[in-house]
């Protein structure tokens, strides 16, 4: 007899919530979350560090909606394709858009260490493949313009003539991530209640008016705040009229997408993300366990409402999954929701006075519900933000009109850290020219390289001792410059201003393996 499928999602096996009780009283906090997945919990979290007094409200059970259905591919590789982005909005805000991914994920590296979070978060490949044979050769063409592209603008992409597991051409994007959604949430969730802030569950907010702001609950309990971000995947009206909020409505389409997880034999498959071109497309997240390995494979999108026998489509991905993993044991059947915009582009941004709301974030829910979650901090400290105007539920400014991105943002947060994330050049040292020094990878790690005219090689870590931006290569004064704060270096890594006070460290070499 073939094995019982559970048709919960995977994430919630094992993973018990805390309970939280509903709102019983009036109360008044500086910010109000409405929905309790990614975005939310994430706000609530990192309002309350900021020293905020918050309340997180949801009207069934935290990271119990839609953020529980996900297959959590950490990426910033979108839907809408990177050729795609940068004929509609411009190479600066396509780099803009892929930017933001990699913010979202670096913050989710920052917290998972900061509070020690046991959610097997892991750095990871991710390939882009086209599956049809028939078409390989214009396909691999179209596959190699687009790695050349996101490698200009400063992504580690690489065209791949065959990738792993299903052996077609492709392109193989590098520091991609995966984690246990739920597991990460829970960790932050239980970090929120106290010192003025508040969780609520079974809580349903049905009216948000005034400036300063009311919300009120079915219940006729009112919470009473500065500012509302409304993480509820599909927007309430809150303050906005009807016409507003009807127009947002009217830019968003709900896609239901469906997800089998199931066990396999330790090292069939690489730990990577997986992506096909295909629309609606195929996408596969590996995770190393103990003595087997879980894959989650999921596709088969479609508007939601507009499929009347939805089990064909699970039985179709099956079939799919099978021919590629015959041995695969399937244990979780689920399907969960996506919200698509009429432009590609997520909505995340000021509805009303005090009003934020975040949707429409496609296949990339954990990605950018995250950075809707850092916007709306800015968003209430008055900190500038990148992305404020590119992803404005009413732009209209990023269409056309030339954007000096790098520059204006280079004090953000995390323009400090971007090199970590982009590509460091893919040279190696014998390509280094005589007086001229290079960021490449050396040992495993970017190093700052230098050739002497004598042809004597210099290599130290590119990692600015300061604050940990990567340093650049001036060639008019022959010095090691960090961008972040201008700290220079020689091209032995010795200091020659500050306020780095220790020079480049040394790269580390790896311990050479014993043969025999």
């Amino acid at each position: 007899m073939a094995p019982q499928i559970d048709t919960s999602s995977y994430w919630t096996d094992n993973t018990p919530a805390p309970k939280f009780s509903a709102l019983k009283e009036d109360i008044a906090v500086d910010v109000l979350v409405v929905g309790a997945g990614i975005t939310g919990v994430t706000a609530a979290y990192l309002l309350k560090r900021a020293g905020l007094s918050v309340a997180l409200v949801e009207r069934h059970r935290c990271v119990e909606g839609e953020t529980a259905y996900t297959t959590a591919h950490l990426s910033v590789v979108t839907d809408t394709r990177l050729k795609d982005l940068v004929k509609k909005f411009g190479r600066d805000h396509a780099q803009a858009v892929w930017d933001a991914g990699y913010a979202a994920i670096e913050m989710i590296d920052r917290l998972v260490w900061n509070e020690q979070i046991k959610c097997q978060f892991q750095w990871v490949p991710g390939y882009l493949f086209d599956p049809a044979t028939e078409t390989e050769e214009r396909a691999a063409l179209e596959l190699k313009e687009e790695a050349e592209l996101a490698t200009e603008l400063g992504f580690d992409a690489e065209f791949v003539k065959c990738c792993p597991v299903f052996h077609r051409p492709g392109i193989r994007f590098e520091n991609q991530a995966k984690f246990h959604p739920r597991k990460y949430l829970l960790a932050l969730l239980r970090l929120i209640p106290g010192k003025g802030s508040y969780v609520f569950e079974s809580t349903n907010v049905e009216e948000i008016h005034g400036s300063p702001i009311t919300a009120m609950t079915d219940k006729g309990h009112r919470i009473h705040c500065g500012h509302v971000l409304v993480a509820t995947h599909v927007p309430l009206q809150g303050k906005s009229s009807v016409i507003p909020a009807t127009l947002l409505q009217s830019k968003l389409a709900p896609y239901t997408s469906y997800a089998l997880g199931g066990w396999v034999q330790r090292g069939t498959v690489p730990e990577a993300l997986f992506w096909d071109t295909r629309d609606a497309y195929d996408y596969l997240r590996v995770d190393r366990r103990h003595d087997h390995d879980y894959v989650i494979f999921g596709g088969e999108d479609h508007k939601t409402g507009q499929v009347e026998h939805t089990t064909d489509c699970f039985a179709r991905l099956q079939q799919r999954l099978k021919k590629l993993l015959p041995e695969i044991s399937i244990t979780h059947r689920w399907s969960g929701q996506v919200i698509e915009t009429n432009d590609g582009l997520p909505f995340i941004g000021e509805t009303s006075e005090g009003q934020f709301v975040a949707t429409g974030f496609s296949g990339n829910g954990m990605t950018f519900g995250t950075l809707s979650a850092m916007m709306f901090v800015d968003y209430v400290t008055g900190v500038a933000n990148p992305w404020k105007d590119l992803f404005d539920p009413g732009r209209t400014k990023v269409l056309g009109g030339a954007w000096d991105y790098l520059k204006e943002n280079a004090d953000y947060p995390y323009y400090m850290v971007r090199d970590r994330f982009v590509s460091v050049g893919g040279k190696s040292v014998r390509a280094i020219a005589r007086g001229t020094g290079e960021v490449i990878e050396v040992e495993g790690q970017p190093a700052a390289v230098y050739r002497g005219l004598d042809s004597k090689i210099s290599v130290r870590s590119a990692v600015c001792t300061h604050m940990g931006c990567y340093v650049h290569w001036n060639d008019a004064e022959r010095t090691w410059d960090c961008p972040c704060h201008g700290s220079r270096f020689k091209t032995n890594g010795d200091v020659m201003a500050g306020p780095a006070e220790a020079p480049l460290a040394p790269i580390e070499k790896k311990k050479s393996k014993v043969v025999g």
